[in-house]
């Protein structure tokens, strides 16, 4: 059975008709609300949502966008909100998406970040975050476990994953350095052997219904001509966004000075949003690294509390970053508020880790198809995602040391170990207790870190 389309087009009954701008609108602001439990969570969430209920896209069109998004550096969760909303009603229904998927996130992180800087030393917040500390570890430790089944298929992506957390564990190398050594040897090993580095773990295998959604008969009826690329589309897009993109953070640096916070912030995280392929663990390790021990905006603990709370909020678990550049910006002040330098600072971070998300897929998405056709590419992120799981053992153990032990010392070579008479009981009791009830009992996370927390507030009264 058909009916007719608001075009007058035959449409099949089961298939709802093309959604107005302000029910997208509706629905993206319901998504960034409930975007809870990191990418997996927030993909199912939308898949839930676009495909199984609404039918608003079918569902391999909703595996191939996913596939791209993968492709991308930033949070894949936010670009494919982007994404969607971008076929449905073009540019303006991409930005609605992609801003209404991460605003609530960063309003609430805000509002902790703003707290946690003014009453962290108070004995109860202090309870409070050591608890969150050490479900944390717990976290990081399952992510460690799910990418790597996803990643290390065989011998050949072990080893990249072993490489890369000596290379940033012993040899100190740059993540950027590390993530662009595995996608050559992925692109270049896929032409020796394709049968090692053909498999990458986004999407290789899956199969789809055979099932379409409103997206598919807007492409049937020749509805979306603004996803086809036309001659200047790349010229045009990059003539916009990049602008838009670093033109604020160079004028910050010239206002500011090229040795400011803002200048160091501003350069920092738009180097990161180039570079985060694997997802916010993955970045996370060189985060921390630089700036806890290279600008020195913040200690190892409040680095591991950043991510506790950025666990707590919806959106992308990447919104870290924002902590990172309030803690920075309101250490730094100079003439202004603290809190309105940090204010200040987390919009720097938060325009620097998002703005580049939306350029990568208005520049990109018309060329999906090529894209998804192309072995090399899928075999570079292939190896680009086993380097990934080297990187976040290298940040699971950076948390151990930190959350466990109160006291590490250099060995040489910038290798941290543990002194081990600093044992801090507490603290590895409750990390035991947070690893068992996520791997073992398959608690969820946010209920993890409640309990933790809770925990932690009744052994500081010890």
């Amino acid at each position: 059975m058909t009916v007719l389309a608001k075009d007058g087009a035959a449409q099949p009954a089961d298939i709802p008709a093309v959604p107005t701008f302000g029910e997208a609108t509706r629905l993206w602001a319901k998504i960034g609300l409930l975007s809870f439990g990191g990418p997996a969570g927030q993909i199912a969430l939308m898949h839930k949502e676009l495909v199984e209920e609404r039918r608003w896209i079918g569902e391999e069109r909703f595996l191939h966008a996913l596939n791209y998004c993968m492709l991308l550096p930033g949070p894949e969760a936010q670009q494919l909100a982007v994404y969607i909303g971008w076929l449905l009603h073009r540019t303006a229904g991409g930005l609605v998406a992609g801003t209404l998927f991460v605003l609530p996130g960063a309003l609430v992180m805000l509002g902790l970040s703003s707290f946690y800087m003014l009453y962290n030393d108070a004995p109860v917040i202090e309870a409070l975050f050591f608890g969150v500390k050490a479900a944390v570890l717990a976290v990081v430790v399952e992510a460690v476990i799910r990418i790597g089944k996803r990643a290390l298929k065989n011998r050949v992506m072990v080893a990249i994953a072993v490489a890369a957390f000596l290379a940033i564990y012993v040899a100190r190398l740059p993540f950027p350095l590390i993530v662009l050594a595995a996608g050559l040897i992925g692109w270049v090993g896929n032409r020796f052997a394709p049968g090692l580095f053909s498999g990458s773990a986004h999407g290789k295998g899956k199969t789809a219904a055979d099932s379409r959604g409103v997206v598919d008969l807007m492409f049937e009826r020749g509805e979306l001509g603004h996803t086809v690329p036309t001659r200047w589309h790349a010229a045009r897009t990059v003539a916009i966004w990049l602008p838009l993109w670093l033109g604020p953070v160079a004028l910050i640096a010239a206002l500011a000075g090229p040795g400011s916070v803002w200048a160091q912030m501003g350069g920092f995280f738009s180097l990161m949003a180039v570079v985060t392929f694997g997802g916010a663990y993955a970045v996370l390790a060189y985060v921390a690294q630089a700036a806890v021990t290279s600008f020195g905006w913040l200690s190892p603990g409040e680095m591991v509390d950043g991510l506790g709370l950025a666990e707590t909020t919806p959106g992308p678990l990447i919104l870290v970053l924002q902590f990172v550049g309030f803690a920075a910006a309101y250490r730094h002040a100079g003439a202004i508020s603290p809190l309105l330098a940090g204010s200040l600072g987390s919009a720097l971070t938060l325009w620097t880790t998002f703005v580049p998300c939306f350029f990568w897929i208005f520049l990109g998405a018309p060329y999906i198809e090529q894209l998804r056709q192309n072995k090399a590419l899928s075999a570079a992120l292939g190896a680009i995602t086993a380097a990934v799981v080297g990187v976040v053992m290298n940040l699971a153990l950076w948390f151990a040391l930190h959350v466990v032990f109160t006291q590490v010392e250099s060995v040489g070579w910038g290798v941290e170990v543990p002194v081990f008479s600093s044992l801090d009981w507490r603290a590895a009791l409750l990390s035991a207790a947070a690893m068992v009830a996520m791997l073992k009992l398959k608690v969820g996370m946010l209920p993890t870190l409640a309990a933790s927390a809770l925990a932690g507030l009744a052994l500081q009264a010890l």
